[in-house]
C-alpha cells in the first residue's frame, strides 16, 4: 500500500484549492458557528452531492464501499469507523453500501470490495482496495490528510473526542453485544495493539466455538501473517528469493513480505510461480501457502479470483 495516494493523478489543484478556500470563506461569511460534523455517515446516490462532493472542500472524505454480504467489508468497517473518530475531524468517512448505489459504485471504477476511496477538493482519488492492516491503513490516512492541506489547504475541522451526532447515536440505539461479538474484538483488540500472539489464540478461540466464522478466519489468517514476518530481515529474504527462484521456502517468507507491504498481486504471483517451477512438497508447500494467503485478503477480493485463476492452470 506504499504509495497509493497519488496526488499527481489529482487534476486541476490550483483550481480546487481556490474552490477550497471559496468555500470556506463563504462559510465564513454565513456569520456563526458551524454545527457539529458527523465525522462518520451513510451515503447514497441522491445526497452524494453535498454529503461528499461540497463537503470535500472542506475535509478530505474517505469513502467506504461495502456490502452485507462481503466479509472482508465486516473486518475493515469497524476499523475505518474507529480511526475517523480516533482522527477527530482531520477526515471523514463516508459509507456507501453498493448493493443500493450501483450508479455510484460504477462511477468509481470499482473493482471489487471492500474499495476505500478518497475525495479531496471534488476529486477522486483511489486508495486500496481490500482488506488490509491497520498501521497501513495509517499510512495512507496520514499521506491524504498530508496531501488535501499541501496541495489543497484543506485542513478539516477539528472535533473534540467523543464529540458525535447525537441524533445519529439516537437513530442507532446500542444492542448489548453477544459472548462471540465480545470474544471477536477482544481479538481485534490484541491485533491492533500488536499482541500477535494473543490475537492469534484469541481467534482461535472464536473458531473453536464456531468454525465458519469468516470474520475470524480473516484476522486469524492476518495475525499469523504478521506474526510470521516479526523479526525477519527483509533484505536477505528478499536476496536469498532472488537468487534462488525454485527455493519454496525463500519464495513463501518473500510472499508474506510482500502481502504486509501491501504488494497483493506480487506475492500471489511469486506463489503461482514457486507452484510452477517445482515439484513433490516444495510444490505442495508453495500452494498451501498461497490458499493461506487467499484468507488474509478475502476470497471475494478480484485479486484472489484472478490469482485462483492462474494457480488452477499451473496445476491443472
Amino acid at each position: 500500500m506504499s504509495g497509493v495516494v497519488d496526488l499527481a493523478a489529482v487534476k486541476a489543484a490550483g483550481e480546487a484549492k481556490q474552490k477550497a478556500e471559496k468555500a470556506r470563506a463563504q462559510a465564513a461569511r454565513s456569520g456563526g458557528a458551524a454545527a457539529p460534523a458527523r465525522l462518520i455517515f451513510n451515503v447514497d446516490e441522491a445526497g452524494f452531492q453535498q454529503d461528499v462532493l461540497q463537503r470535500s472542500t472542506e475535509v478530505p472524505v474517505v469513502i467506504d464501499f461495502w456490502a452485507e454480504w462481503c466479509e472482508p467489508c465486516k473486518q475493515l468497517g469497524p476499523v475505518l469507523e474507529r480511526l475517523a473518530t480516533e482522527y477527530a475531524g482531520q477526515f471523514v468517512l463516508a459509507k456507501i453500501d453498493v448493493d443500493a448505489n450501483q450508479m455510484l459504485f460504477q462511477q468509481f471504477g470499482v473493482q471489487g470490495i471492500p474499495a476505500v476511496f478518497a475525495v479531496i477538493a471534488g476529486q477522486p482519488v483511489p486508495l486500496f482496495q481490500g482488506a488490509a492492516p491497520e498501521a497501513q491503513i495509517r499510512q495512507v490516512l496520514d499521506q491524504l490528510i498530508q496531501a488535501a492541506e499541501q496541495q489543497f489547504g484543506i485542513v478539516g475541522t477539528p472535533v473534540e473526542p467523543g464529540a458525535q451526532d447525537e441524533a445519529a447515536e439516537e437513530a442507532a440505539p446500542e444492542v448489548p453485544e453477544s459472548p462471540q461479538e465480545t470474544a471477536l474484538g477482544a481479538a481485534h483488540q490484541a491485533l491492533d495493539a500488536g499482541d500477535l500472539g494473543g490475537a492469534v489464540r484469541a481467534y482461535q478461540s472464536v473458531l473453536a466455538d464456531d468454525p465458519a466464522n469468516n470474520e475470524a478466519k480473516l484476522g486469524l489468517a492476518q495475525a499469523q501473517l504478521l506474526e510470521r514476518v516479526q523479526g525477519v530481515d527483509a533484505t536477505q529474504v528478499r536476496k536469498a528469493a532472488a537468487e534462488n527462484p525454485a527455493d519454496a521456502r525463500a519464495q513463501i517468507t518473500a510472499a508474506d513480505l510482500d502481502l504486509v507491504g501491501g504488494h497483493v498481486e506480487d506475492a500471489f504471483g511469486r506463489l503461482v510461480d514457486t507452484v510452477r517451477r517445482t515439484t513433490g512438497d516444495d510444490r505442495d508447500a508453495a500452494r498451501v501457502h498461497l490458499l493461506s494467503l487467499f484468507e488474509v485478503i478475502g476470497g471475494e477480493d478480484p485479486r484472489v479470483v484472478a490469482a485462483r485463476s492462474a494457480l488452477a492452470r499451473v496445476l491443472f
